[in-house]
């Protein structure tokens, strides 16, 4: 895992006492072309889904052939520069009246790399007092999260999107405690070999819901972007231990890039609209000043053995 790796120079270079953060404001198809293979250990991104979200400088809504066409380049590019090892973690969403995009962008990636798990990202949830365990204790039914409402006499609110994990030959092993649930129940811990960390596996049911904002154009200046504890879980999951460099070729405001300068981990972000690239890179900084005045982790030691070079 102690490779030299060797990309162009970025827009903008973050460094801390032992992690690399690079910015690219370039197309990431260009910057795929540029990589050498297996240079890249996991990638958590959201690509645009082509339902016509108002980005600033890329059009939403492109014929679905083309789409699809666009999306087979991109994903061939992404498992080129996967090492054989790594991680894919894609979220895609949809709409009701676009049901299969997010089915039709997984099929156009099961041409390069293998679907290990299918994850589904909960972003609001209802649960009802009397189908909990009296161990749960709720006083009253709960609705908590975020969403975005539907006016529609056909169509339900949408409460999820789509997170699917990607490996080049779907035996790429993972930390599933890593992220794992509390036992309800202690005596449970007893039953399984593999709860040595008085966990269980999370399942394939995330719920992340979106931190509160009160100004969207202020606080949220991007339209469509995810909690950086998303990306945080996939890279968990995925194991830190083995984690050099993560990218994400559609960064948007950067959750990805956050998510690394928490978890103390050299990252590559390509971004193609020049504002949305220096909110990410201030997001940055921002942790990383945080990370200053705190002691090292044990990851962190990790990482200082890598090197990234420019070409």
């Amino acid at each position: 895992m102690n490779r030299a790796q060797r990309f162009p120079k970025a827009t903008i270079t973050l460094r801390s006492a032992h992690n690399t953060f690079r910015f690219y404001n370039t197309d990431s198809l260009e910057f795929f072309r540029k990589i050498s293979p297996g240079s890249i250990d996991v990638i958590v991104t959201s690509p645009p889904y082509n339902l016509g979200i108002p980005y600033r400088s890329y059009q939403d809504k492109l014929p679905e052939k083309s789409y699809l066409q666009w999306t087979d380049t991109w994903v061939n590019g992404a498992s080129r520069a996967l090492e054989k090892m790594g991680s894919l973690f894609l979220n895609v969403g949809n709409k009701p009246t676009q049901p299969w995009t997010a089915l039709d962008v997984a099929a156009e990636a099961r041409r390069y790399l293998i679907l290990q798990n299918t994850i589904h990202w909960v972003k609001s949830i209802a649960i009802d007092k009397e189908l909990t365990s009296a161990q749960v204790d709720l006083e009253r039914n709960l609705a908590v999260g975020h969403y975005k409402p539907i006016n529609s006499d056909r169509f339900l609110n949408d409460c999820h999107e789509f997170i699917f994990h990607f490996t080049p030959t779907g035996r790429t092993t993972l930390d599933r405690q890593a992220i794992g649930v509390p036992y309800q129940d202690p005596s449970n811990i007893t039953r399984w070999k593999v709860t040595n960390r008085g966990v269980r596996c999370r399942g394939n049911t995330w719920f992340i819901p979106y931190k509160t904002i009160q100004n969207r154009k202020r606080d949220r200046p991007h339209p469509a972007t995810f909690p950086p504890l998303l990306p945080i879980y996939c890279l968990k999951l995925h194991g830190l231990k083995r984690i050099q460099l993560v990218m994400d070729p559609f960064m948007g405001l950067g959750s990805t890039a956050v998510a690394c300068a928490e978890l103390g981990i050299n990252f590559i972000g390509i971004e193609m609209d020049r504002t949305y690239l220096d909110k990410a890179v201030e997001r940055v900084k921002e942790i990383l000043k945080k990370r200053a005045k705190k002691p090292l982790a044990s990851t962190q030691k990790i990482k200082s053995r890598n090197r990234i070079e420019p070409l």
